[in-house]
């Protein structure tokens, strides 16, 4: 690893812990934090171990899983935030600087989640009469496990859980629609304990078998190098050009986000390099910090990783991984699109320029010091688009990541690692009995050779380190997982999620009668008009759910929740799931609670607030597309709709329209813009982005002004001016 590599990961881990909940770990004495890396490099062996050569039973799996995650996250979060300062003092009371109250925490929540693996024989026999031991070690689990989340991800979701237990608890107390007979707290707990429809359900599922092993497959691969690259062609491809910084920060948020999945990690990670470039050539400091905020929430969109979403989407639609991510590709690319033109605007509003020649890499250079570090994320979607389950190509991509790794040292050849690897995929394949003992005395041999050099030292604790930090930043993703878990079981308990959709679908019926009222007859489709209204109401409650809310979260809720309005309106449920899950991304950008604009604003030193206000509007792609493919499903390719003339149109009209409206903001086209030109284009630009033919024709005779305006002015701009 390179001392410029290092320093980017420092400096971005340091950052992440600042502003992600899930990343502000306490600082330990020495030994206690040799204990705990121990036991999150366990975590992380057994989950690599596991994608390559095979799945416990899912109760078993998932039940490791969480005894795992809970006990260390008690012993990596303080109970609050003053136990972040410094290291507390070690005594009796509290051992190895962490309280007996924790040590016991993470005991209970250890032996409370492998309770049910352990009687997982019986309990086709114990569901729906459950024993005191169960209904005990039911609510020890629900109790740690709320405390757990807590602390990693903060209150609004234990406190959303803790409201829908009660919901159930005094349903027969419940006004009009929401009325039910209510249930105890035993079946409550039998509920979400015993059966797969709760703590123990799709959400921890997918964690434990898909997205533990992408979250360490992006810390192995940015550490190996790969993270670099992008940033390193992105700077080659786009550094040169009008505002050359803002343009190398969204191709490599676009490439960065394809290993981190994460918009916080992306923003610091790219960020670091980029936004001092963009304000030394010019940017302000709030817009700088925006731009990289708003390209960087689309990691959490890019395929292939997609934050965790593909992978639920995956279990919750019976699709193929492959389905999920040919869906998200149009859509992510006209999120950066939307941000490119915008800066590209901007930059030639301003008279920015790109960086000088001396600042900008070879790409030759480039590709001849790090064309390696590609191999992994080359030997993931290989294996992925082969038909094999995507764990398994995680597994190979982690693989890589370590034979890249080690081939920095010249004590062996790249080649023998690969042959090692090769030599791994035949046991794997062949099945034979004697490649596993022998694969691992080379293996072993391997790493003692390292270790009699300072430079194999160096790389074997490096990959190490990976396989701890990785481990770190996935335990907050597990324990929210199981806290959903929580919800959806009490959704399917009550069966709440029905008439919440109900509710919602008969106001937004109301809204469009009375819309349908005050416009001339014709003009409007009930229908039409209806779901519309369900999905603008839609929208706002996932960005308001995700103001406080991880993304992976928000997303189960509104599925379970909204998803089902929609899907009462004929939306299909694909289509549905994009939807919910678009806006849900949008709250890291939204103010008041944007955590990779304030990320950003800090790196820049700005105003969060401006940062977040504009870096929303940097992200009207991911604002206006979800629309898009609700009413014109073909923008996602995998769509019964989709034709080759349907998805030329819909995806032209949005392109159009997102040019337009990107003008109508900058107040920039070929020209300056009055403004009357910018009102006028920008309302132009709703119905030509509509998929609709007549809209669109509405929309371009709107725009047809402005655009004559603009060539004319810019044609006379261009005139030279006589002496």
């Amino acid at each position: 690893m390179t001392t410029a590599n290092a320093d980017m990961i420092i400096e971005g881990r340091s950052l992440e812990e600042k502003f992600d909940p899930e990343m502000r770990f306490r600082p330990l004495p020495t030994a206690t934090a040799w204990l705990v890396a121990g036991l999150l490099l366990a975590l992380s062996f057994f989950h690599y171990y596991t994608a390559g050569f095979g799945l416990l039973r899912e109760a078993t799996h998932r039940g490791i899983h969480m005894a795992f995650v809970l006990g260390l996250i008690f012993l990596v979060f303080s109970a609050s935030k003053r136990g972040y300062d410094r290291v507390a003092p070690s005594n009796w009371w509290r051992p190895g600087s962490i309280s007996l109250i924790d040590w016991a925490l993470a005991i209970a929540a250890a032996v409370a989640s492998l309770y049910v693996p352990w009687i997982f024989n019986e309990l086709a026999f114990r569901v729906g009469n459950p024993s005191t031991t169960d209904v005990v070690m039911g609510t020890i689990l629900i109790v740690v496990l709320l405390e757990a989340t807590r602390r990693s991800v903060g209150w609004p979701l234990p406190v959303i859980s803790i409201g829908v237990m009660l919901y159930a608890y005094f349903g027969p107390s419940m006004p009009g629609i929401l009325q039910h007979p209510g249930a105890s707290w035993s079946n409550i707990v039998n509920h979400l304990y015993l059966t797969s429809q709760g703590i123990y359900g799709i959400a921890l599922g997918v964690v434990a078998t898909y997205v533990f092993h992408y979250v360490l497959f992006g810390v192995l691969a940015t550490r190996v190098g790969l993270g670099k690259l992008f940033i390193d062609l992105a700077t080659v491809v786009a550094g040169r050009y009008a505002g050359g910084p803002a343009k190398v920060s969204i191709f490599g948020s676009a490439l960065f986000g394809m290993i981190s999945g994460s918009s916080i990690a992306n923003t610091v990670t790219v960020g670091s390099l980029t936004i001092p470039a963009m304000i030394r050539v010019g940017y302000q400091r709030h817009f700088a910090a925006a731009v990289e905020s708003a390209a960087s929430t689309g990691g959490q969109i890019t395929p292939p990783i997609m934050g965790a979403a593909a992978f639920l989407m995956v279990e919750f639609l019976n699709l193929s991984y492959q389905t999920i991510i040919l869906a998200a590709i149009v859509p992510a690319c006209m999120h950066f699109f939307g941000v490119f033109m915008q800066v590209h605007l901007e930059a030639k509003k301003s008279g920015l320029k790109g960086l000088p020649a001396e600042e900008l890499p070879k790409a030759a250079k480039v590709l001849r010091e790090g064309w390696q570090t590609i191999m992994p994320l080359a030997a993931l979607l290989i294996v992925l688009f082969s038909g094999f389950t995507p764990y398994l190509a995680a597994f190979w991509g982690i693989t890589a990541c370590l034979v890249v790794g080690a081939s920095r040292v010249p004590v062996i050849t790249l080649g023998f690692l690969a042959a090692i690897a090769a030599g791994i995929a035949t046991g794997m394949l062949t099945q034979l009995v004697f490649v596993g003992p022998v694969l691992a005395f080379v293996l072993a041999l391997l790493v003692y050779t390292y270790l009699r050099s300072e430079a194999g030292k160096a790389v074997v604790f490096d990959l190490i380190d990976a396989f701890v930090i990785g481990a770190k930043y996935a335990i907050g993703v597990g324990a929210a997982a199981a806290t959903v878990g929580i919800i959806v079981g009490i959704v399917t308990l009550t069966g709440v999620g029905f008439k919440i959709s109900f509710i919602v679908t008969s106001f937004a019926a109301q809204l469009a009668q009375g819309f349908v009222d005050l416009v001339p007859a014709g003009l409007a489709n009930l229908n039409a008009m209806t779901l519309f209204f369900t999905l603008l109401m839609t929208a706002i409650v996932c960005i308001l759910l995700g103001c406080g809310v991880p993304t992976t979260a928000n997303y189960i809720i509104m599925v379970t929740v909204a998803a089902p309005a929609l899907g009462l309106l004929g939306v299909q449920p694909l289509v549905a799931h994009f939807f919910v899950f678009y806006y849900g991304v949008l709250a890291d950008i939204t103010p008041p609670v944007a955590l990779a604009a304030y990320a950003g604003a800090s790196m820049a030193g700005a105003d969060p607030f401006r940062t977040g206000n504009t870096a929303f509007r940097l992200g009207l792609g991911k604002v206006l597309v979800p629309f898009v493919f609700v009413y014109g499903p073909a923008m996602l390719l995998v769509t019964p709709e989709f034709t080759w003339p349907g998805f030329l149109f819909v995806t032209g009209g949005a392109i159009v329209g997102i040019m337009f409206l990107s003008a109508a903001f900058a107040g920039y086209g070929l020209t300056v813009m009055r403004a009357w030109e910018r009102w006028l284009i920008g309302l132009a630009a709703l119905p030509i982005i509509a998929p609709d033919p007549e809209t669109t024709l509405i929309g371009l005779a709107m725009a047809a002004p402005v655009v004559v305006s603009q060539v004319l002015k810019g044609r006379a701009a261009a005139v030279p001016k006589p002496a």
